[in-house]
């Protein structure tokens, strides 16, 4: 169904606003009103000097890392994870500042990317060894008759505790959703397809957080080149058709732009298909040593904070 999905997006289109599911093709639950600014952030990869500098680019904090932006909306796509030491410190500061932006009236949306999922799927191929140190407190004192931990060596356990499902962090992770709408602007890792309309947004958004939270099994599709955190059809060189299939997703949510994360755009954050995507992860952590930029929406244009 996918490969027919690409290679007719036009008629996947007229199929998906013909049918019953068209009028709200993604839960209102996720649509956030428009806002005076909203700062997106790409992929962060365990690097929190540039996350902060990242966050103070975009007016979210201060020196003390702090709350300062007042009503700005941040959105931080997902990829806090893997390749770099200070992960825990990152999710633990962006938890904060969502209660503090909240508190301003404004708001910090994270999403989850495709390295989130594998860390909680215990895919811990990307994980530094400052990564396995980092949540080595976590580690229980006796794994006893804990099959699942004791596969693992012991410097390892404590990451495998608490990104397993159910895990500490990983219900933490299930607080943060595949993607977001803020006024005519959807966020995700790496992009929304026709066949994932058609799958439905809210139904496999809600899947996965059953799964990481251990009360479900994890849809099939989440771990593919195809899901919404994996795919790269908008941000690798996107051709004709590809710029045909994110118009169509576009007219089928009703929103203006799409913006991804997930692959590194050499020189920085760019913009394909006539500005209707944008392509944030300018690879800004210590493992790509990228510039530290973020992308500002205002007054329903888009522009690079450098």
């Amino acid at each position: 169904m996918a490969r027919f999905v690409r290679r007719f997006p036009l008629l996947i289109a007229f199929l998906v606003l013909a049918g019953s599911s068209a009028a709200a093709p993604a839960g209102e639950w996720m649509r956030y009103p428009a806002a005076e600014r909203v700062v997106a952030l790409g992929d962060l990869h365990g690097d929190l000097q540039s996350t902060r500098k990242a966050l103070r680019l975009g007016g979210a904090i201060d020196e003390q890392d702090r709350w300062i932006g007042g009503r700005l909306v941040v959105v931080q796509t997902g990829d806090q994870l893997d390749r770099g030491d200070e992960e825990q410190a990152i999710l633990d500061l962006l938890a904060r500042l969502q209660t503090e932006a909240a508190a301003a009236g404004g708001a910090v949306h994270i999403l989850n990317g495709n390295h989130e999922l594998m860390n909680v799927r215990l895919d811990l191929r990307y994980v530094t060894e400052g990564g396995f140190l980092d949540f080595a407190e976590f580690a229980p004192p006796e794994s006893g008759c804990d099959s699942l931990l004791l596969a693992y060596p012991p410097e390892q356990r404590g990451r495998v505790a608490v990104f397993r499902p159910g895990g500490r962090y990983a219900r933490q992770l299930a607080q943060q959703d595949l993607y977001v709408i803020v006024g005519r602007t959807l966020f995700v890792h790496g992009g929304i397809t026709l066949a994932h309309l058609e799958y439905g947004l809210d139904k496999l958004n809600r899947q996965v957080k059953n799964w990481i939270v251990g009360r479900g099994d994890c849809p099939p599709l989440i771990h593919t080149g195809e899901s919404p955190t994996w795919e790269r059809m908008y941000s690798d060189e996107p051709d004709s058709t590809d710029c045909a299939m994110l118009a169509a997703v576009l007219e089928a949510l009703d929103v203006d732009r799409m913006v991804v994360g997930h692959t590194v755009q050499e020189g920085g954050i760019d913009t394909h298909c006539q500005q209707q995507v944008w392509c944030i992860d300018a690879g800004m952590s210590k493992h790509y040593g990228g510039p530290v930029q973020a992308l500002e929406i205002s007054g329903g244009s888009a522009r690079v904070l450098r």
